[in-house]
C-alpha cells in the first residue's frame, strides 16, 4: 500500500493557531518595549536638563543666601511641560561665624515634568558650593 504524503486539515489548523499565539505574544512584547523606550527617553532628557540646571545654579552668584528660586524650561528643550525649584540654605554654619566667613551652601534641586500618561514625575538633585556669608543690611 502506498503511503499518503502531506498534512491533514486538522494539523494545518493546529499549526496556524500555535503560530498565531506566538506572533501575538511577540507583538505585545514589542509594543511594551516601545512604550518603555519612550518613557525612558523622557526620563533621560529631564535628567540631562536637571544636571545642566544644577551646574548653572552652582555657578550663579546672584542666588539668595537662604531662600529658593524656581522656573520652567523652554518648550523647545522638552516635549512635555517641565519646571524646576531650588531650595538654598547654609550647610553646617561654624560657631561664631560672621559676614565674610566661607561656608558651604546646600542646593536642593527638584525638577518635575508631566508625561502624556500618568501624573507628575520628579527628579531630585543635591549639590554644595563654597560661598561667603553676606553682609546683612539693617
Amino acid at each position: 500500500m502506498k503511503s499518503k504524503q502531506g498534512f491533514s486539515l486538522l494539523e494545518v489548523l493546529v499549526a496556524t493557531v500555535v503560530m498565531g499565539i506566538a506572533v501575538t505574544g511577540l507583538i505585545v512584547g514589542l509594543s511594551q518595549s516601545v512604550k518603555n523606550a519612550a518613557r525612558l527617553s523622557d526620563y533621560d532628557r529631564v535628567a540631562m536638563l536637571a544636571r545642566t540646571k544644577m551646574n548653572d545654579l552652582l555657578l550663579d552668584v546672584n542666588l539668595p543666601f537662604d531662600g529658593s528660586a524656581e522656573g520652567n524650561f523652554d518648550a523647545d528643550q522638552t516635549a512635555v511641560p517641565t519646571g524646576w525649584k531650588a531650595v538654598l540654605k547654609p550647610f553646617d554654619l561654624p560657631p561664631n561665624s560672621g559676614p565674610g566667613t566661607p561656608i558651604l551652601q546646600q542646593i536642593a534641586l527638584e525638577v518635575w515634568w508631566k508625561p502624556p500618561v500618568g501624573g507628575t514625575r520628579r527628579i531630585t538633585l543635591e549639590g554644595y558650593r563654597k560661598i561667603s556669608i553676606p553682609l546683612v543690611a539693617k
